[in-house]
């Protein structure tokens, strides 16, 4: 899948999931984010932003833009962003949560809790999600 497929998906999906809306407030009340000082409304609109720069340089100057969605999910470090696309895109509440709990528990950095939700969430769990669904919000039964 491409950044621009990515995207296509991500437009379909619902602005705001409740697991994640819950964790943002987690994550405000210990300080180690901040949603109100951001330039986007919604995890959505986070994705959209982010994405729209893999049709170039943008905003952070990138030298290689000809990129898998796979390696975007993987270079992410916006905590809420990452829970919110496997929250969106129909994971199993309780891998969700389970992720969730994953980088409550690590290291209060960016880094370390976004690496935490994709250990438990891998990028072949969000695709196969996106693609069974299409991106219309039901979650995914797992066998």
């Amino acid at each position: 899948m491409t950044p621009h497929q990515l995207s296509a998906k991500i437009r379909n999906l619902r602005e705001t999931v409740p697991m994640t809306a819950e964790f943002e407030r987690i994550l405000t009340r210990r300080g180690s984010w901040n949603g109100n000082q951001v330039w986007y409304t919604s995890q959505r609109q986070h994705w959209l932003g982010w994405l729209k720069g893999y049709k170039g340089p943008g905003y952070y100057n990138r030298k290689d833009w000809h990129r898998s969605a796979e390696f975007v999910y993987k270079h992410v470090v916006c905590p809420p962003m990452v829970l919110w696309l496997a929250e969106a895109s129909g994971v199993p509440k309780a891998k969700v949560a389970e992720a969730k709990q994953a980088a409550l528990s690590a290291t209060p950095s960016l880094p370390s809790q976004s690496a935490a939700i994709r250990k438990t969430i891998p990028w072949e769990m969000i695709e196969v999600c996106l693609d069974k669904r299409g991106g219309y919000g039901k979650e995914i039964k797992h066998a």
